[in-house]
């Protein structure tokens, strides 16, 4: 039998959400994840509510299946991907493999690459071909709306160094995000650059491109509240698209050439057209969004009339140490980004919360 090093004290049951099916989340008493060789188990510290967990619980059919897609989420399954805790057990070879010991407080990505694909095997580990993330598949990544939370042999682990304001450790996922989709746009010092959904993972971004110190950095969001802490963590400008047209004042901005960068997290189609109608030709267009439905355009304006070029941004490769020191510097600013905590008993209350965003930013849930 594979030796595991343990804490002592971990119960046989825990307290989790159980995602069954679109708006069926429950509350329910189950066994805590027991582990193998080069596995980890935490309890978990906290655990932020993406907005990735609000469409899993609406039925997105992006995530679900739905309109041709191919099904995502494969319940029941414990949902949770921003997550943090403190390690009480290792089995064997992890320790080394990791740098752990127990008591530390850990985090692990949310993708947990199988090592294996073409993928995989070329260093592109985000892009998996098997692409298990936390809080979608049953038994390979059960999330972190949980009291205990088990890291498989090929996650990819690290630890939070000491003196880690764990309270904002639930925001190093969507900072890794944020930073991967920053570099994909490639900011030069001369560039205007526009931020369109000023979320968790806009503020993110908007912080990590205020440290490429572009010429302009502007802020779009339909939510005040939102664009005014966005004018304290960086942005030269803000701009309301309900209230202003966008596109006509960042072209006055530039001389009537359009922006060089677009990166859109919104998730709102409308953004897509905003930023085609925006962008200057052969500027660079980064889109970081999980949409609700199809997203219908002319395609002349990529090639024809732009030639734009279009950068997608998956997840986080390689960012969590940049995201871990950033927070620990104070370099971004989480502070007021994590708004509000919840205990995980009232996971509905907090899951109702995060999709107005109306009073909220992110919402963390605490077991």
């Amino acid at each position: 039998m594979a030796h595991i090093e343990s804490t002592g004290n971990i119960p046989k049951k825990m307290k989790a959400v159980v995602n069954y099916a679109p708006g069926d989340f429950r509350l329910e008493e189950v066994d805590v994840p027991e582990i193998g060789p080069e596995e980890v188990l935490i309890k978990v510290g906290g655990c932020g509510i993406c907005a990735g967990d609000v469409k899993t619980f609406h039925g997105a059919a992006r995530i679900w299946g739905g309109d041709g897609q191919p099904a995502y989420v494969k319940p029941p399954v414990i949902p949770g991907h921003e997550f943090y805790g403190k390690v009480v057990a290792l089995g064997e070879g992890a320790s080394k493999k990791y740098g752990l010991k127990l008591g530390d407080w850990a985090t692990s990505e949310q993708i947990i690459p199988c090592g294996i694909c073409r993928y995989c095997l070329r260093g592109e580990y985000w892009m998996c071909e098997v692409h298990n993330i936390y809080g979608y598949q049953k038994h390979d990544a059960e999330g972190g709306f949980a009291e205990y939370m088990r890291f498989p042999a090929t996650a990819r682990n690290h630890k939070l160094p000491e003196g880690f304001p764990l309270h904002m450790a639930p925001y190093i996922e969507p900072l890794g995000c944020a930073i991967h989709a920053v570099e994909r746009a490639d900011i030069q010092l001369d560039d205007v650059v526009v931020i369109a959904g000023i979320g968790p993972l806009g503020f993110g971004m908007l912080q990590t491109a205020r440290l490429k110190n572009p010429k302009l950095l502007i802020a779009i969001d339909a939510k005040e509240k939102r664009l005014n802490l966005a004018k304290e963590l960086g942005a030269d400008l803000v701009m309301n698209p309900l209230k202003e047209d966008v596109v006509a004042k960042v072209k006055d901005l530039t001389d009537g050439y359009g922006c060089d960068v677009y990166i859109h997290a919104s998730g709102n189609p409308k953004g897509v057209h905003q930023g085609m109608n925006m962008i200057r030709k052969l500027g660079r267009y980064v889109e970081f969004s999980v949409f609700n439905e199809p997203t219908l355009l002319d395609w002349s304006i990529i090639g024809d009339v732009k030639e734009i070029e279009i950068r997608g941004a998956h997840l986080s490769p390689y960012t969590y140490p940049a995201a871990i020191r950033f927070i620990q510097e104070g370099k971004v600013k989480a502070e007021d980004i994590i708004t509000h905590e919840f205990p995980l008993v009232e996971f509905e209350k907090g899951m109702e919360l995060a999709e107005k965003g109306d009073e909220s930013i992110k919402v963390v849930l605490v077991p």
